[in-house]
């Protein structure tokens, strides 16, 4: 473990600990990864919004236009980690590339973000359970029980070696997307639609184009929920510090992560859509009680009700997988901010390992308790686990994660040219085209988030907690932005580890 300055004295005294090293290899990095983005509540969730509201049949086109603008930023990111092993991926990123100051900005930002992500994924896990007992077994239950159940769940599992929750995310993550290619490959085996594959659905240049007889459809609503998918793939470079290899399986396991998901959920929405055919999908999805018709009718119609509920069942075991991936997400956050111990005492605690398991297990513990204080003051107000818990913490966390992502593309451009020390390495598409295109990309993304942000939050638009979901996210920043300038001028010692606790390299 190094840090990049030459003042000793930053760590005040205190040692750094360290992650378990060599744990985890490319496949279990990208189980971790792929599974923050829950492919199969991605589909379920956001395709029909995009099919019903936005861009209709050429909802597939506007996954071809993410994951090309997805990729300018990741093969930038993935030339950056290159470079950089931290835990603080975000965080460490900016801080090297647009300095301290704003590095510590969007390192509380990003961290806020995770921490509510895994919230609003325990409220979706919830309203999954309680609608399934309830139709299988006509049994009312709260969805507070399943949301407590979930809680220990993720608590425990990241309390241990890393490899159990790895293997616990793998081994969902292969079921759901297993799912969703039988439902796929069947529709593609017969041919489609009675009338065939319709290329132009996955045209990229009709991703623009509105939903056909919807007068209110508006295209950049389907792109928005397209871009919205993929949230979390950025976390491989997080896991840099406790995988074999860092320089080289972070990188190809952001570029797999990105390509891999993007063409994917390009394949899946296509047939979904064309499966059900393109009339009955955009009828489908203007209802919420018939929208996963889209992907049900054609999984009944090849398989019978049985893979229907064997579906069902897999939403819940997907945003289970995603809901714990956030939780890790969030505990390697604090205690990548916590080892610099930029507070007295964070060091020791936040920033503490487990003697025997290596993981962050008190930062993991301290999330644990944040997320069920935010689950119960939802609950106990009498909130929907989807319609509030869900739809406004996703949006708050969305908010601020396309924030941080534009700044860290900017902040690869930075570290390349504005650093006399690494001009050398920079090249000309890979550190200054593709980053500079992928973070134009990103501000794109936060201007849809903000003109569609109403139709997002649904039947919540009227809450208190939606109208301040901007200043929350601006207040985070500059709290980190003031706490970074109180540091440089009037603690130099500790401003100078800000961001920079890397790993070594071998």
């Amino acid at each position: 473990m190094s840090i990049n300055s030459s003042i000793s004295a930053t760590l005040v005294n205190n040692d750094v600990q360290r992650l378990k090293a060599d744990s985890i290899g490319l496949f279990s990095v990208l189980f971790m990864t792929i599974a923050t983005a829950a492919p199969i509540t991605a589909m379920l969730g956001n395709v029909p919004i995009a099919v019903g509201s936005g861009n209709g049949q050429f909802a597939p086109a506007g996954f071809m236009v993410a994951t090309i603008i997805l990729s300018f930023f990741a093969i930038g990111y993935a030339e950056m980690a290159k470079h950089i092993t931290a835990t603080g991926a975000f965080y460490s990123f900016i801080s090297h590339g647009l300095g301290r100051v704003v590095g510590l900005g969007s390192g509380l930002t990003v961290t806020l973000t995770y921490i509510v992500f895994e919230a609003a994924l325990i409220g979706i896990f919830s309203f999954f359970c309680q609608d399934l007992i309830s139709s299988v077994f006509h049994i009312k239950v709260s969805w507070i029980v399943f949301a407590l159940i979930m809680l220990i769940a993720n608590g425990l599992l990241s309390y241990f070696d890393i490899n159990l929750a790895a293997k616990v995310l793998g081994l969902f993550l292969i079921l759901e997307i297993l799912m969703l290619l039988a439902m796929a490959v069947a529709i593609f085996v017969h041919g489609g639609s009675p009338t065939g594959y319709h290329l132009e659905t996955i045209n990229p240049l009709n991703a623009f184009t509105p939903a056909a007889g919807i007068a209110t459809a508006n295209a950049s609503l389907g792109l928005f929920f397209a871009f919205w998918s993929w949230v979390g793939f950025e976390s491989t470079a997080m896991y840099g510090e406790e995988s074999r290899n860092p320089k080289k399986i972070i990188p190809l396991a952001t570029m797999i992560a990105v390509i891999g998901i993007g063409l994917f959920y390009v394949f899946i929405s296509w047939m979904a859509i064309i499966g059900t055919g393109i009339e009955q999908s955009i009828h489908l999805a203007q209802d919420p009680a018939t929208a996963a018709e889209i992907f049900y009718t054609p999984t009944r119609q090849y398989y019978g009700e049985w893979a229907v509920t064997l579906f069902k069942t897999l939403v819940i075991t997907g945003s289970f997988a995603c809901g714990l991936a956030f939780h890790n997400c969030a505990a390697r956050y604090l205690y990548a901010l916590g080892r610099e111990n930029l507070l007295p005492q964070l060091g020791s605690t936040l920033g503490a390992t487990h003697s025997q398991h290596g993981s962050p297990h008190i930062a993991s513990n301290i999330q644990a308790v944040i997320a069920t204080v935010i689950v119960l003051l939802f609950y106990l107000f009498g909130k929907d686990p989807y319609a509030d818990l869900y739809t406004l913490l996703a949006i708050l966390g969305t908010m601020g994660i396309m924030i941080v992502q534009a700044l860290c593309a900017f902040a690869i451009i930075g570290y390349f040219y504005f650093n006399s020390e690494n001009k050398s390495k920079a090249h000309w598409f890979k550190t200054g085209i593709a980053p500079f295109f992928g973070g134009i990309g990103m501000l794109y993304v936060v201007y849809l988030l903000w003109v569609n942000m109403a139709f997002a939050a649904g039947a919540a638009v009227n809450s208190l907690l939606y109208k301040f979901i901007p200043y929350i996210v601006l207040v985070t920043f500059f709290a980190g932005i003031s706490l970074g300038l109180y540091f440089k001028y009037r603690d130099p010692s500790r401003y100078q580890v800000i961001g920079r606790i890397t790993l070594d390299d071998k």
